[in-house]
């Protein structure tokens, strides 16, 4: 076991420059010993971030093949854009670094295939920092499925329900100008489920996705693309932007039905563009002696077969009875690294597993299934909904898997372990 690792970050935009700071430069078991981004000022801003914390000032480099060569270096970070975190942290892997890449979909199919076999042929595990795994609301459901109090698992659901032209997709920077999102090209170009893992992570692990259990089938549906297109239009003075008069493909509304080869079904939805009050990610489990479902960010209703009906949220008043082992210990420290602790939470799950030489909770078989699902809808949108089958990237191991490595940060079982510090 390690007592401390090497850690490299590709991409110091304001995810990795946001998790860098309020995350990795915190643990004392980290040391930052490489930074990349093609961009100077970022790398620059970074510099002064960790000077600033009085942290020893790492390498940096435009070319993150430099860092790759260091033999020094245990793990690296992907925090790049969605154009380019497959491509780096592939080359990350065949490096033999633990590798941890930010969420986001494939463009092909084959690129999540590649992203198996390097893992495989490396021996360096992988890693999706899929935060909203470690989400309190989410583990605390799993603890609860766990312990069979929802019954047999039917159906589940969830979406991204998040407007964002005006705070992400053409936010405007302290100069007036609107910032160069990639995400808003990937909504010129594209049509299909481009955001699932926030929902799909959690109820994936659920399920038993890829461990007893797995994907069959995939269907989605979208609905025609107006509202980014009429905030362009009303919003975006400047006609030279450049998608001032370009058609938008992206579906405003996009529903995703995946079937599972227990019987059980998910449905997915993105809903990005057209205006709404608040943010959910609509969170729900059914099951056949109760459920959980999210009424907003900030609550849900949860329901055990007896329990007197109730429309008011009730949440607050069972999640501490409920609390999973490792948010109970959580939230009786100082907050830290960002949304909830859920930042925090999957860079703590990514760093103990390279100082164990362990796998990783959220592997490459995960990796690449949450990823499949962008191209996969694609597809099935451009058919009009017809039904794809989902690829089996486990080739067959989904029902004869190794046991999953238990610790404190396990998403497939309930492992209590106060022996291992979170902060």
């Amino acid at each position: 076991m390690k007592d401390r690792i090497s850690l490299g970050i590709i991409g110091l935009g304001r995810r990795g420059h946001g998790m860098l700071k309020k995350c990795f430069a915190e643990m004392k078991d980290v040391e930052i010993t490489w930074i990349c981004d093609p961009v100077d000022t970022k790398v620059a801003r970074t510099l002064k971030t960790l000077e600033d914390m009085g942290k020893p000032l790492p390498r940096a480099t435009a070319d993150y093949r430099e860092m790759l060569e260091d033999k020094g270096l245990d793990a690296v970070a992907v925090m790049t854009g969605w154009n380019s975190h497959i491509i780096c942290s592939l080359d990350s892997l065949r490096a033999g670094k633990y590798t941890a890449v930010e969420v986001g979909t494939a463009y092909d199919i084959s690129e999540c295939y590649d992203l198996v076999a390097a893992s495989e042929a490396s021996g360096a595990p992988l890693l999706m920092l899929e935060n909203c795994c470690y989400g309190r609301r989410e583990m605390a459901a799993l603890r609860m499925v766990k312990e069979g109090l929802f019954g047999e698992i039917v159906h589940c659901s969830g979406g991204y329900h998040h407007y964002l032209p005006a705070e992400d997709l053409l936010h405007r920077n302290t100069e007036g100008h609107i910032d160069d999102h990639y995400r808003v090209t990937e909504y010129v170009y594209r049509n299909c489920e481009q955001y699932p893992t926030h929902e799909f992570g959690p109820i994936s692990k659920i399920l038993g996705i890829n461990r007893g259990n797995r994907i069959l089938t995939l269907s989605s549906f979208a609905s025609k693309a107006r509202g980014l297109e009429r905030y362009i239009a009303e919003k975006v003075p400047e006609d030279d932007y450049v998608y001032k008069h370009v058609r938008i493909m992206q579906g405003d509304i996009v529903d995703t039905i995946l079937t599972c080869a227990g019987g059980e079904t998910v449905r997915l939805t993105l809903d990005t563009t057209l205006p709404r009050p608040f943010y959910t990610r609509a969170f729900t489990v059914r099951g056949t002696k109760g459920m959980i479902e999210e009424t907003s960010s900030k609550n849900a209703y949860i329901y055990f077969e007896g329990m007197p009906g109730n429309e008011v949220p009730n949440e607050k008043e069972l999640l501490e009875q409920y609390d999973h082992p490792l948010h109970a210990e959580y939230i009786k420290m100082t907050a830290r690294g960002g949304h909830g602790g859920m930042d925090w939470l999957v860079c703590r799950a990514f760093v103990e597993a390279v100082k164990n030489g362990t796998g990783t909770p959220i592997d490459a078989y995960d990796t690449a299934a949450w990823m499949a699902i962008g191209p996969l809808s694609e597809a099935s949108i451009a058919q009009g909904g017809a039904p794809v089958a989902f690829p089996d990237f486990t080739r067959g191991k989904w029902f004869r898997r190794e046991p999953a490595v238990r610790g404190k940060y396990c998403l497939d079982e309930i492992v209590e372990d106060p022996s291992v510090p979170i902060m």
